[in-house]
C-alpha cells in the first residue's frame, strides 16, 4: 500500500471538498440545512423549492467529488502495482483517500470553523445564538457516520476499480 500517495490525495480530496463546503456556505448556508443540528433546524423555516433544487444539484456535485477523486486514485495505486492487486489493499487505499476528509471535515470544518470560530456566514438567519453551533458531539456523531460512509465508499470504489 503507497500511503504517500493516500495522503497526498486525501489530502487533495479534503482541500477541494472542504473549499466547496466553504463556498457553498458562503453562497447559503440553508443548502446544508439537513446537516446543521436539529435545534438550528427548529428555529428557521423548511428550505424553499428553489433551495431545494439548489441542494440537489450540489449535492450531486459533492458526491461525484467524494467518489471521483478517490476512485482515481484507485485506478491509480492499482496500475502502479502492475495493474494486479487484492480487494483488500484497493479497499485500504480507497479508505484512507475518504477518510481522510472525513477527518478533515470533523476537525477543520464542523471544530474548528462551526464550532469555535462560528463565521457569520455559516449562521443561518434566525438561528442566532442556537447552542447546536457549539454541539461538539453532535459533529463526533457525524464523523462517525463519514469512517462508516468511508468504509461503504471504499468497498464500492474498490469493486469498481478490482
Amino acid at each position: 500500500m503507497d500511503v504517500l500517495k493516500i495522503v497526498r490525495d486525501g489530502a487533495m480530496l479534503s482541500l477541494a471538498a472542504c473549499a466547496f463546503i466553504l463556498l457553498t456556505l458562503r453562497l447559503n448556508p440553508r443548502i446544508w440545512l439537513q446537516d446543521y443540528p436539529k435545534d438550528i433546524q427548529s428555529m428557521v423555516p423548511p428550505k424553499t423549492g428553489r433551495e431545494k433544487i439548489l441542494s440537489a444539484i450540489l449535492g450531486l456535485l459533492f458526491l461525484l467529488l467524494l467518489l471521483a477523486v478517490p476512485i482515481v486514485s484507485t485506478m491509480q495505486a492499482r496500475q502502479r502495482f502492475g495493474g494486479e492487486s487484492p480487494f483488500l489493499i484497493l479497499a485500504g487505499h480507497a479508505f484512507g483517500v475518504v477518510f481522510l476528509f472525513n477527518l478533515a471535515d470533523w476537525l477543520i470544518l464542523d471544530c474548528l470553523v462551526f464550532c469555535r470560530i462560528t463565521p457569520a456566514f455559516v449562521v443561518i438567519p434566525g438561528s442566532e445564538g442556537a447552542s447546536g453551533y457549539k454541539d461538539y458531539g453532535f459533529h463526533f456523531r457525524g464523523f462517525l457516520k463519514g469512517t462508516a460512509f468511508s468504509v461503504v465508499a471504499a468497498l464500492f470504489i474498490s469493486g469498481i476499480v478490482g
